[in-house]
C-alpha cells in the first residue's frame, strides 16, 4: 500500500490518479491552506515541507512546489502543510510573527510563505552573523531572505513579511519539528501505482531504472519534476509511465577530489550548493540566479541538463567549467563532454535508453571565473543571455579561456571563436575590446517575447567588458 505521513498522519493512495500532483491531493483532503496560483512553481502559494536528508542535521525540512510534483513521488514520505505547524491551542512561532506584524495581507498566498519561512526558521545552520552585522536580505537572526524569493505575493506589503521573518528567534526547547531534524528521513520506498492506465513507478536501484528503460525508452524520467510538472498542469501532458529517480543513492553521489568533482544527477540544485560550500566559485555565482528557493529544492542539475534546453542555467557555467557527463544504460556507461552533447534544439547525445547519472568538473579551477545572467527580473526568472566565464591569465597573458552560452542559438555552446580571440593574448582593455566584438557576433541569437536579436548580441559583448572589469575590481585595480 502506498502511504505518505501527512502533518503526522498516515493517508493511502491507492486509486488515485498518477498526474495528480501533491497540491491537488492535499485540498481534496481537506488541507487547503495549500493553494494555486500559477500551477508552474513560481508564485509559491502551494508550498509545503518535506523532511529530506540534511547535510548538518539527518532530517533538514526542505520547502517545495506541492503544485509540480506528482503526489505518487511522495510515496513513504513525510510532509507538512501550513495546518499542521501550529497546535490547537496556539500559533507556530512563524504564524504568529506574520500575524502580529500585518504580514498576511489578503491571505491567499499566506500559507505558503509560512511554510517557506518556516523551512528557514528550521535550516540547522541558520545562526546570526558573528559581527553582528546585517543587510536588506539577511536578518541578524541569520534569516536569509532568499528563502521567500518563490513567494510572490498578490498584495502590497513586503516589509511586514520581512519583518516577521528577522523577529524570529531559535525553535523553543519542546519544539518537535525542531528535535524531528535528528532523526533520519523516511527512507525511500519502491513505489507503483497503477490507474486508468498511466503508471507510475519509482525502481530500487539504478539497474532497476536501466532496465525499465531498456524495455521503455518512452517513458518519462522525472526527478524534482520542475520542469515536468509544467508540462502536466498547463500543457496537459499525461505521460503512460513515469519513472521517479529523485531518491535513488546511485544518483546521489558527491565527491571533491584531486582531479574532478563529481556531481550526482539527482542531487537537487540546494544541496549541490551546501555541498560544494564555495568550492567551484562560477557555480556559487550560478545558484543565487536559477530560479527560486523553492525550485532550486526540488530541481536537479541531470534535470536541467537531461531536457537539452537551450536556455537552462546551468550549461553555460558547466560549459566553461569544461564538465563532461557520466551517462548509463543497460549497455554499460559512457563520459560524453558537455561541449558535444548537445547537437539540436532540445537534442542530445543522449540515447532514449540512457540516464544521466553524473557530472563531473576537473580540476584544478581556472583563477577567474564569472557567470552572467541577463533576465528581466533580478531573481526566478528565465535567462534572455546566460555567460559562463572561465579564464587563466599567466604572468599578463591569457593562458586558457573557455565561455559557455546560452540563449543565443538553438544549443547551449561553447564561445569559440571568442577563446581563440583572448588565448595567448595580454590581458589588457584593448584585448577585451577586440574579443567583445567576436563575442558579440557568437551564436544566432533570435527575436522572441524575452530580447530582441540585436540585444541578445549587444549583452554578449557587455559582459565580456563586465568580466574584463569585475577582474580589475578584484584585484584593486581601477579601469
Amino acid at each position: 500500500m502506498t502511504t505518505i505521513k501527512v502533518n503526522g498522519q498516515d493517508a493511502g493512495l491507492d486509486g488515485v490518479p498518477v498526474h495528480t500532483s501533491a497540491l491537488d491531493w492535499l485540498r481534496d483532503r481537506g488541507l487547503t491552506g495549500a493553494k494555486e496560483g500559477c500551477a508552474e512553481g513560481e508564485c509559491g502559494a502551494c508550498s509545503v515541507l518535506v523532511a529530506r536528508p540534511g547535510i548538518e542535521t539527518p532530517t533538514q525540512w526542505t520547502a517545495i512546489n506541492a503544485c509540480l510534483i506528482p503526489v505518487a513521488s511522495l510515496d513513504g514520505q513525510e510532509i507538512v502543510t501550513s495546518e499542521g505547524l501550529g497546535k490547537s491551542t496556539e500559533l507556530h512561532p512563524v504564524q504568529q510573527e506574520m500575524a502580529i506584524r500585518g504580514g498576511s495581507q489578503c491571505g491567499y498566498c499566506t500559507p505558503g510563505f509560512i511554510c517557506s519561512m518556516a523551512a528557514e526558521y528550521y535550516r540547522p545552520d541558520r545562526t546570526p552573523p558573528a559581527d553582528g552585522h546585517c543587510d536588506h536580505e539577511h536578518g541578524a537572526n541569520g534569516f536569509d531572505l532568499h528563502a521567500l524569493s518563490g513567494n510572490l505575493c498578490r498584495c502590497t506589503g513586503y516589509r511586514p513579511i520581512r519583518d516577521a521573518a528577522y523577529a524570529l528567534g531559535e525553535p523553543a526547547a519542546d519544539d518537535a519539528l525542531a528535535a524531528r531534524r535528528s532523526s533520519p528521513p523516511p527512507p525511500p520506498v519502491a513505489t507503483k501505482l497503477s490507474v486508468n492506465g498511466s503508471e507510475y513507478l519509482r525502481p530500487a536501484s539504478l539497474s532497476d531504472v536501466l532496465e525499465v528503460l531498456a524495455e521503455r525508452p518512452d517513458a518519462r524520467i522525472v526527478a524534482g519534476s520542475t520542469d515536468a510538472g509544467v508540462e502536466v498542469n498547463i500543457r496537459g501532458v499525461r505521460p503512460a509511465l513515469v519513472v521517479g529517480v529523485d531518491r535513488l543513492s546511485e544518483l546521489r553521489e558527491f565527491s571533491f577530489g584531486h582531479d574532478e568533482v563529481r556531481i550526482g544527477a539527482a542531487l537537487t540544485l540546494s544541496e549541490i550548493e551546501q555541498l560544494l560550500a564555495g568550492r567551484v566559485p562560477l557555480l556559487g555565482q550560478l545558484f543565487p540566479q536559477f530560479a527560486s528557493r523553492l525550485i532550486r529544492n526540488g530541481a536537479t542539475i541531470g534535470g536541467n541538463l537531461g531536457t537539452g534546453s537551450p536556455i537552462g542555467d546551468t550549461p553555460p557555467a558547466l560549459l566553461a567549467l569544461d564538465a563532461s557527463l557520466v551517462l548509463a544504460s543497460r549497455r554499460g556507461e559512457r563520459v560524453v563532454a558537455l561541449a558535444d552533447y548537445f547537437t539540436g534544439y532540445r537534442q542530445t547525445l543522449k540515447a532514449a535508453d540512457e540516464l544521466i547519472r553524473a557530472i563531473l568538473v576537473p580540476l584544478p579551477l581556472a583563477s577567474m571565473s564569472a557567470f552572467h545572467k541577463i533576465a528581466k527580473r533580478r531573481f526566478d526568472d528565465i535567462s534572455s543571455v546566460a555567460l559562463g566565464y572561465c579564464v587563466e591569465v599567466v604572468d599578463g597573458v591569457v593562458r586558457q579561456a573557455r565561455i559557455g552560452l546560452g540563449g543565443v542559438a538553438a544549443t547551449p555552446l561553447r564561445a569559440r571563436a571568442t577563446e581563440d580571440a583572448l588565448t595567448g593574448r595580454p590581458w589588457t582593455e584593448q584585448t577585451v575590446r577586440e574579443a567583445a566584438v567576436v563575442l558579440a557576433a557568437e551564436g544566432t541569437p533570435m527575436d522572441d517575447h524575452r530580447a530582441s536579436s540585436a540585444y541578445r548580441s549587444a549583452m554578449l559583448g557587455q559582459s565580456l567588458l563586465r568580466f574584463y572589469a569585475q577582474h580589475l575590481a578584484a584585484e584593486g585595480v581601477h579601469a
